[in-house]
């Protein structure tokens, strides 16, 4: 075993305490914790595919749970035990590698993309996909330079596509997002300029947290995408 049960628990309730904080912005996160519905699994290293696949098998359950019962403010994190010194850019490249290894396994078993989003970087209606279901993700680490993405370990938190819709529904979607930008500029003294409204900009360049440029290339390809 890489990481040891004590350690697994101890990164568990840190990152709980984490987004438990209340200057912590994300009103959703906080919802999933409180619901009892965010689920946080520890793997060994970001940089490494040592956990490829226990982590696909997660979220094609997670996938399959959703659909059968769905709901808002569910998220599945990931957290990397195993800690070096990335930047920014190594750890967006890192967070995209492991990214590209879930994709190919989920295309290698012939399982489809999501028909309801693209499987393209740069469409504005981007998500990735598994299991059948879109998902977003959202990373954080120690050397992030927003305070709501920093964390003492590698994390990637993936939620479901679908609760944007249902809360576009709903008719909370742009109450929820003002108040997660609100809460965020107070934290960070700033606005984060990589925020997008969902469907407007395509959000894979909102995942790793980096500010990047207009010309950013997205460092993914889904076996499935259109060539």
């Amino acid at each position: 075993m890489l990481v040891s049960p004590s350690e697994s628990e101890r990164l568990r309730s840190a990152f709980e305490e984490f987004i438990r904080a209340k200057e912590f912005p994300c009103v959703g996160a906080k919802s999933a914790l409180s619901r009892g519905t965010l689920k946080t699994l520890v793997g060994w290293s970001i940089e490494s595919a040592w956990d490829d696949l226990r982590l696909h098998d997660e979220l094609m359950i997670w996938s399959n749970a959703y659909r059968s019962e769905p709901g808002l403010f569910r998220s599945l994190a990931v957290i990397f035990a195993q800690s070096g010194p990335l930047d920014e850019a190594a750890f967006e490249q890192a967070l995209w590698d492991r990214l590209q290894s879930l994709a190919d396994k989920d295309a290698w078993l012939g399982l489809p993309y999501d028909e309801r989003v693209s499987a393209d970087p740069i469409n504005p209606h981007f998500s990735l996909s598994f299991g059948g279901e879109a998902f977003f993700a959202v990373g954080l680490h120690p050397a992030a330079s927003r305070p709501a993405r920093r964390f003492e370990r590698p994390v990637i938190v993936f939620n479901l596509h679908d609760q944007f819709e249902l809360l576009r529904q709903e008719g909370r979607y742009e109450t929820i997002r003002e108040t997660i930008l609100e809460r965020d500029e107070r934290l960070a003294g700033s606005v984060n300029p990589m925020l997008a409204r969902h469907g407007e900009a395509s959000e894979a360049a909102q995942y790793s947290g980096r500010e990047v440029s207009a010309d950013w290339k997205c460092p993914f390809h889904d076996p499935r995408a259109a060539a």
